[in-house]
């Protein structure tokens, strides 16, 4: 239900204005008083067309605005104060949940287009560190907000599969490491050498030679040089899939930079054969100064290939492959230069759908203040940060309610759940600090704090014997309570606030809104004797089914469960 739009309406039919149902709807807000009414309207756009002051034209428009919706009216200074009637829109939002259950707050701003979402992309024979965690959770996020809006979202993990790192490891394996203790602990034991390589290429700069010359011979298909890198992929993936199983994350395609490696030389032919190419000291370019770019590096000097090179092909094979509407890559911010210099070349090449592809850049999570590097052997693992987290969580709900059946279960949930919730509660592009204790709080602003007051709602509902099907079809939900009030008009917000974090690719709009919906419900879950049997009764235990259907809907498009019990 729409209140701006029906309380804009009431304003352009109660008085004569140039202006649209659009714009005088753009123009209200929603005070910040309870006591100032539901949605306020500001006079100041009449005052040069009326010739009067804002708090004079308040007092004379006041007395008309009139219509269904409103109850009363209030002119405070130069804004009119809408009070809406309480009774109507019980009924009509209450009704509108009902009716659409779980698929409340879907959009048809899609209609079934593809949407490819590059996402996650760990780099192969490297832990998943906490640095990961952030392109996994938002990629998928925004893959959930595509599909409740009416998109097909393509989930595509594009592993780090290729490049002059996969030289570097052959040789800090061939010099330092052996398979005995690969083949006991894969990836601990990889990134112990691609460390040691770095350290000692400090010292010694011709390893750094001996790196690209080893990734040359993988390019050209040496069976040493593949059966190594084979090897070192195949171990990696099954970690990679434990850690999303524990973040219950699926992907459409594994397809990474090797995938691609073959299809690059058709793209520099093309590039070529379009007379883009241009040779810099020895490197093969595309000029991007028409676009205040630094040039596109497409080939080395020694001809090896480099991300663009990769990124190209691999945008050209999805447009061919999915047909997308929209191409979106879930980066950190740093990458922000390689994805216009990728969209630049692409437009040169003459595809318009260029246009189509956005970059989702986000910050960096951080420890004490300092960034997370693999390359200094400076790691927080993804995986045991997720299992600190479900320890934490069983710890609190042993201390809390020890007799919860499925504890382990019901752990896993919230400590899982916390690390996710907490990541995409942070405005995308911010940095944060990581701090685990915080994270798993049932108290403040958390996702425990949200999965909580959607277990307290569940147990009234339980103690209730509540059955949604018994609601009869006309039933009369009028509730006199002006926290019940205010959480009906926030449950109303959610499809808004579905259409805003879609809009943005944000979806920290979502977390944010499930805790302001949390603290609005246990507000009025403080104030209210829910369960006491009276004539409001069924109304009262009906806006809590409903608190619960959003609730539900919000953290299942952030990526966490939602337990009954806790």
């Amino acid at each position: 239900m729409d209140l701006k739009q029906q309380v804009a309406q009431v304003i352009h039919s109660s008085i004569e204005t140039s202006l649209s149902i659009e714009e005088i709807q753009n123009l209200l807000e929603i005070p910040k008083h309870d006591g100032h009414g539901d949605i306020a309207f500001p006079t100041f756009v009449f005052a040069k067309e009326l010739r009067k002051a804002p708090q004079a034209i308040a007092q004379d428009l006041a007395p008309q605005m009139q219509g269904e919706i409103v109850d009363h009216v209030e002119a405070v200074g130069p804004y009119i104060n809408f009070f809406l009637n309480q009774t109507l829109i019980t009924q009509a939002i209450l009704e509108e949940i009902y009716q659409a259950g779980e698929h409340f707050g879907e959009l048809a701003i899609g209609h079934g287009e593809n949407i490819t979402i590059d996402m996650s992309s760990p780099n192969i024979a490297k832990p998943m560190s906490m640095g990961h965690l952030r392109s996994t959770v938002i990629g998928n996020a925004i893959a959930n907000i595509a599909t409740k809006v009416g998109f097909n979202p393509i989930r595509i993990n594009h592993l780090g599969d290729w490049g002059t790192q996969f030289g570097k490891l052959i040789v800090g394996y061939k010099k330092w490491g052996s398979e005995e203790a690969v083949r006991a602990n894969p990836i601990s034991e990889l990134l112990k050498y691609y460390v040691k390589f770095h350290e000692e290429a400090e010292k010694d700069p011709s390893l750094e030679d001996e790196g690209r010359l080893w990734f040359k011979k993988l390019e050209d298909g040496d069976q040493e040089a593949y059966e190594l890198w084979d090897w070192f992929k195949n171990e990696s993936l099954k970690e990679f899939q434990r850690i999303y199983d524990m973040l219950g994350v699926k992907f459409d395609s594994y397809n990474g930079e090797a995938f691609y490696s073959d299809k690059m030389p058709a793209v520099i032919d093309e590039l070529e054969a379009q007379g883009l190419l241009k040779i810099d000291q020895g490197a093969t370019i595309v000029d991007l100064e028409a676009y205040n770019l630094n040039p596109a590096l497409i080939k080395k000097s020694d001809g090896a290939s480099l991300y663009i090179t990769r990124d190209l092909a691999t945008a050209i094979y999805r447009k061919e492959t999915y047909d997308f509407s929209q191409s979106l890559y879930v980066v950190g911010n740093e990458q922000s230069n390689h994805f216009k210099q990728l969209k630049a070349v692409l437009e040169l090449m003459g595809y318009d759908w260029a246009k189509d592809i956005n970059h989702i850049p986000f910050g960096l999570i951080t420890q004490d203040g300092k960034k997370l590097s693999t390359r200094k052997g400076n790691v927080v693992l993804l995986e045991e940060v997720l299992n600190d987290a479900i320890d934490l969580a069983l710890k609190q709900i042993n201390e809390k309610n020890p007799d919860l059946a499925n504890k382990e279960q019901v752990a896993h949930q919230v400590g899982v759940g916390a690390v996710i919730f907490h990541d995409l509660k942070n405005d995308r592009l911010n940095n944060f600090d990581f701090n685990l204790e915080e994270v798993v709080q049932f108290e403040g602003e958390t996702g425990p704090y949200v999965q909580y007051a959607n277990a307290r709602a569940h147990s009234i509902l339980r103690k209730a014997n509540f059955d949604p099907a018994a609601i009869a079809e006309g039933s009369q939900f009028n509730l006199e309570s002006e926290e019940a009030f205010q959480v009906l008009k926030e449950l109303n917000r959610y499809p808004e606030i579905v259409a805003s974090a879609y809009e943005k690719y944000e979806p920290s709009v979502i977390a944010k809104y499930l805790l302001s919906l949390s603290q609005q419900f246990n507000k009025y879950y403080a104030h209210t004797r829910i369960l006491t049997e009276d004539e409001q009764l069924t109304a009262r235990l009906a806006l809590v089914y409903a608190m619960t259907k959003v609730i539900e809907s919000g953290l299942a498009i952030l990526g966490v469960e939602a337990p009954t019990e806790m």
